[in-house]
């Protein structure tokens, strides 16, 4: 098949536009410049096509003749920025993809979306169907997106389907580089009783599901969650990283309130500047907020079956922490 994987310069993108490759895929991947990322992903097989996705003409040109699109850029959570450049990326830019996608010809459009969608799990484990209650302007955006992207799927007769991951990690990954390595250095802290649930998917595994999702037949139009086949709780997971590290269980913990006071004030302080905050709410609700979701539909859907198991993808990614001495 012909693919284009937009964020392929990213860590999930990235994994994906290689795999693609690997299994015979033609894949082009949209860029904004030249550079490292865009030049490995070259030596890769992937041929990196340069442009915005706010620019329809570099879109357009992007998606000419791609059996499959695979929508993954978008911002993830940046100190600073307005509104307004969330929603143009993770809104806005998914209808143009669309639309780009059936000019191209294209059959299909994966959208990755996220979990968070859902916002705080009040009866777990969720699933597609669980209320949306989007928390920050991350999740508000990609749900637009959704939405937008559905919308303009059903007026130019392309499919749609939508992935919502759950937590993504494995190596290459650097948003759970602070819970590795503080439980490695043994400085880590937990807030709270670290009781709530925690879900994560290994990016072997959701790169296998967005590519059932890309070629699937049943997955046309259809929604699914994309996580592991192990929920645990933050204790547990912290527990495994540290079996991995090969050091202790760490057991201090700290209450949760004064943080989130502390994350408020900084916020305030720091966002009018541009300033990444020391400490926000965000970092807290990480100890506060359960995820734990049901994977049903997919596997019996798609037949999506996550292979690495918890313990086998913190032992891969410590050692990708080590092999880049970030431990």
């Amino acid at each position: 098949m012909r693919s284009l994987v937009t964020g392929a310069t990213g860590f999930t993108g990235g994994h994906l536009a290689r795999a693609l490759v690997a299994r015979g895929d033609t894949v082009s991947a949209l860029v904004r410049a030249d550079g490292p990322p865009a030049a490995a992903l070259a030596r890769a097989g992937v041929a990196p096509v340069y442009g915005d996705l706010r620019d329809q003409a570099a879109l357009d040109a992007a998606a000419a003749g791609a059996d499959v699109v695979y929508h993954i850029a978008a911002i993830y959570r940046q100190a600073g920025l307005p509104d307004d450049a969330y929603r143009a990326v993770n809104a806005t830019a998914v209808q143009r993809v669309v639309e780009a996608a059936a000019r191209g010809g294209g059959k299909r459009v994966v959208l990755c979306s996220t979990v968070g969608v859902h916002g705080d799990v009040e009866h777990p484990p969720a699933n597609e169907d669980a209320p949306l209650k989007p928390g920050d302007i991350y999740q508000v955006t990609k749900l637009e997106g959704e939405r937008l992207g559905a919308d303009a799927a059903a007026r130019l007769g392309i499919a749609l389907t939508i992935a919502r991951p759950t937590g993504i990690y494995g190596p290459g990954d650097r948003r759970l580089l602070k819970l590795f390595r503080g439980v490695a250095r043994r400085r880590w802290v937990t807030l709270g009783p670290g009781e709530i649930y925690y879900h994560l998917t290994f990016i072997d595994d959701l790169v296998e599901g967005f590519r059932l999702c890309g070629t699937h037949p049943a997955a046309a139009n259809r929604t699914y969650i994309l996580a592991g086949g192990e929920v645990t709780t933050l204790n547990a997971l912290v527990a495994l990283v540290a079996e991995g590290a090969g050091v202790p269980v760490p057991s201090r913990h700290l209450p949760v309130w004064p943080f989130k006071a502390a994350g408020a004030a900084c916020e305030a302080i720091c966002a009018p500047l541009g300033l990444e905050p020391p400490i926000y709410r965000r970092r807290v609700d990480f100890f506060t907020k359960s995820r734990a979701f049901d994977i049903t539909r997919a596997r019996t859907e798609i037949g999506y079956a996550p292979r690495v198991g918890l313990r086998e993808g913190i032992r891969r990614t410590l050692d990708w922490y080590r092999s880049e001495g970030w431990l």
